[in-house]
């Protein structure tokens, strides 16, 4: 959420932003309502006041043996204008806190200016020793590996579930496991995470905190009965843990990693390439949340890329990172790179990874703070979040990239010990 007064004090440089986020502006109409709550905040204090100094009128004269009946009748219908007052006032809080929750956080300033993912920057590539873009004759695509030998069933993932929901079997399913394993022991031994294992099931209030509710509610699952939502990421559970909490500045940054089940609608995605794994309701991810102070928050941003990048080079997986237009930015997203891995079958980029700074956008709306060691004032802390990484079009990657002629796939190194295989045939 933005701070209002950032918007009352620069309502040009809002609008740019929001603009430039292909998002409606409703800068107008929040700038009408906040001169409004205003002044109806400074008339009430007036009046309190007027009440206050009235009453201890009433009790003096009452105290003299005078009569105070005009006086009180006078405090009466001033006590009554305080009560429409407050009134008033608790539907515009209402309102403006409703506009402003669908208000989009504002690009940082080094976002390049763009309308369209077509827009995006690439920044760098990181290709394996030997790696060729050219596809054979030989290549086959994720979904005819995963049939020929047996790991991957999209058509029983589609009986039990329907579409966009993957069955992963026998050799399969164990790659699937040891590559969640492998990125957590990772992040914990080489990047000195905390590993957090949430919640997959959270409430509204913390859907509202990370910025999926109200804007993107329709993306959601929701058990409607329980007033729970199955999680779109990790982020959602381990950004919330902080909700409505002060962090003292000693313990930033803190960095959390955990493993989640993610669930996503994907409504309005109809037509869009549904092909096994590159898109699905539900996929594995790892997840590595950030809190940090606002100084440190594009550097952290900057660690936190090389996190991710870090998996894929042991891994040997071809890879991009993007940075975001301000037209293909998220909602809560101030900055964020896309590392995207090279499909040899599909002869083309998958996003696997998004990491981004939200600055102090989801600690406003989920009230997490931070006390300062120097003047003991409390400031909103900057969030960062990063995929470290999303399996589902991992494995469309690990599986391609590393088949042999014979329909094979050599299992990468770093993750042997924990399949417990090298090949799967």
């Amino acid at each position: 959420m933005l701070d209002i007064k950032l918007i009352r004090e620069n309502p040009e440089l809002v609008v740019k932003g929001i603009t430039n986020k292909k998002e409606p502006s409703r800068v107008e109409e929040i700038l009408k309502l906040d001169e409004e709550r205003r002044k109806l905040v400074f008339e009430t204090d007036e009046l309190k006041a007027k009440r206050n100094a009235g009453s201890q009128q009433i009790g003096q004269i009452k105290k003299s043996g005078g009569d105070a009946a005009a006086l009180m009748a006078e405090i009466k219908e001033i006590g009554d204008k305080i009560s429409g007052n407050d009134a008033r006032l608790r539907e515009l809080d209402e309102e403006l806190n409703g506009i402003l929750m669908y208000i989009p956080n504002l690009p940082h300033e080094s976002v390049p200016v763009g309308s369209s993912a077509e827009e995006n920057v690439e920044v760098r590539r990181w290709l394996p020793e030997g790696f060729s873009f050219e596809k054979t004759n030989e290549t086959l695509d994720h979904t005819s590996l995963g049939k020929k030998l047996n790991i991957l069933d999209f058509e029983r993932g589609t009986k039990l579930s329907g579409s966009g929901f993957p069955l992963y079997k026998g050799k399969g399913a164990t790659l699937e496991r040891a590559l969640i394993n492998y990125m957590l022991d990772f992040h914990l031994q080489k990047h000195g995470y905390t590993e957090i294992f949430p919640p997959f099931l959270v409430n509204r209030e913390s859907m509202k905190g990370t910025g999926q509710i109200p804007k993107m509610e329709d993306d959601m699952y929701a058990i409607e009965k329980d007033g729970l939502y199955p999680i779109p990421t990790a982020e959602v559970p381990l950004t919330n843990i902080y909700r409505d909490e002060t962090l003292q500045e000693k313990e930033l940054p803190i960095k959390f990693v955990g493993y989640s089940a993610c669930f996503r609608r994907e409504a309005g995605s109809y037509g869009k390439d549904s092909k096994g794994f590159l898109r699905v309701h539900q996929f594995n991810k790892v997840e590595m949340v950030k809190f940090v102070k606002p100084e440190t928050s594009y550097d952290e941003l900057e660690k936190l890329v090389n996190d991710a990048e870090d998996i894929l080079k042991e891994l040997q997986i071809p890879y991009r990172v993007l940075m975001l237009c301000t037209g293909d930015l998220s909602f809560s997203a101030a900055k964020c790179y896309d590392i995207e891995a090279w499909s040899p079958a599909e002869q083309k980029w998958l996003e696997i990874s998004s990491c981004s700074n939200f600055e102090n956008f989801q600690a406003r709306r989920a009230n997490i703070k931070y006390k300062r060691e120097d003047n003991k004032k409390s400031d909103f802390v900057h969030t960062l979040n990063g995929s470290g990484l999303a399996t589902s079009r991992l494995m469309v990657s690990l599986l391609e990239t590393n088949q042999t002629p014979e329909g094979k796939i050599i299992v990468p190194k770093a993750l042997q010990k924990y399949t417990g295989f090298a090949v799967i045939e």
